[in-house]
């Protein structure tokens, strides 16, 4: 919008009458004196009557200068009173122009950073949601307090009252915000919601992320972060196949990818997980193209243990706990371990879980074997 037109409190679009910026020039330094000698509340008033004219002609950017200009002074003077007050009474003015609320509602922004005593801190952050609720046009400053609030509350030791607030924000909605913001906060909500437990919530919330996003450049820290969330929500499920998944999204990054040490633990992850994965057709799948990866052969122990369960051989479970127990459990100077079979609780149930698949596996070849036999006995009677 031109700096000639503006949006007033209630939608209408007004065209500026009078161009006040001539008097304002010349009428912000004598406030600023005025403040300074001990005056803010003349100063104050000044420029209130100032503003009430500004306003009625819609000239936007003298009106958005004064606002600004009212709580610099209040700042400046530390009367935190009398900021509070008139960020509230400026933002009820009859008709006040929306851009001048946004320039406003921006500079004090600013200040909460600044602010060094928690009580004033979150009584400016409280007056700000207060006077944003409800207004697209300051949606996005909105938010960014609200996700300070949300820190505070969590440094405080109230991560509950920080995950609630933060869920308040349906941010995906915010046509005005970056992607890259929007997935900020969003991983940011997800993060809170595991801190609390809610899974089923941080679930729900995941969705509203397009991970195409993750293709586009300056985005490998939030895909990392992403699916590192994720992991922790289906290593609560159980789902080690999504796991898997997860890890070669990790593992198929270009910063992971750059780094040895990096993909060769992600890498490992990913053959881990697909073998805990109770079989079917997707586990088979992913097993076979996973398989296939060249770099493997860096990870020798890895690409042995997955090529078990690629061939149809008997195994034994005290063989595998032989040859991979150490190497996977408590790893080497060549290849340090995962955290997949630590000795915690999660890790024990793990490798429970991996002698179940190799049972499973057994079963399958056992199987296979008898109809093999069946049907050799089948051709010989005729």
């Amino acid at each position: 919008m031109s700096e000639d037109r503006a949006e007033r409190s209630d939608g209408r679009i007004v065209k500026m009458e009078v161009d006040y910026s001539a008097t304002v020039d010349q009428r912000l330094p004598e406030c600023e004196k005025m403040a300074r000698d001990g005056r803010l509340q003349e100063a104050i008033e000044s420029l209130l009557s100032l503003e009430k004219q500004t306003r009625t002609v819609s000239d936007m950017v003298s009106t958005s200068r004064i606002l600004v200009a009212i709580v610099q002074l209040c700042y400046e003077a530390k009367d935190w009173d009398a900021l509070n007050e008139n960020i509230m009474l400026l933002s009820k003015r009859r008709s006040q122009l929306k851009q001048a609320v946004t320039k406003m509602v921006q500079e004090c922004y600013t200040y909460v950073d600044a602010m060094s005593d928690l009580s004033i801190k979150l009584r400016l952050i409280d007056t700000l949601r207060t006077v944003t609720a409800g207004k697209i046009y300051v949606e996005i400053e909105r938010a960014r307090l609200t996700k300070t609030l949300a820190q505070i509350k969590e440094q405080n030791g109230d991560v509950k009252e920080a995950a609630s607030i933060l869920q308040e924000l349906q941010v995906e909605t915010y046509g005005s915000m970056e992607k890259k913001e929007k997935a900020e906060f969003i991983l940011e909500q997800m993060r809170l919601c595991i801190a609390v437990k809610d899974y089923i919530r941080t679930q729900i919330i995941s969705k509203k992320i397009n991970t195409k996003f993750f293709q586009e450049e300056g985005s490998e820290d939030l895909k990392l972060k992403y699916y590192n969330l994720m992991i922790q929500v289906d290593q609560h499920e159980g789902s080690y196949l999504s796991i898997c998944k997860h890890y070669r999204a990790i593992y198929d990054t270009p910063c992971i990818l750059e780094d040895a040490s990096k993909w060769q633990q992600a890498l490992k992850s990913v053959v881990l997980y697909v073998i805990l994965a109770p079989y079917d057709n997707e586990q088979s799948d992913l097993v076979h193209r996973i398989s296939i990866d060249k770099k493997l052969e860096e990870i020798p122990k890895y690409r042995d243990l997955l090529k078990q369960f690629t061939t149809m051989e008997l195994m034994r479970w005290s063989s595998v706990v032989e040859d991979y127990g150490k190497e996977l459990r408590e790893g080497s100077m060549e290849t340090p371990d995962t955290d997949v079979f630590t000795y915690s609780e999660e890790g024990e149930k793990r490798w429970k879980d991996l002698k179940n698949r190799v049972v499973e596996h057994v079963s399958c070849f056992t199987l296979h074997l008898r109809f093999s036999c069946m049907f050799c006995v089948c051709d010989l009677w005729l």
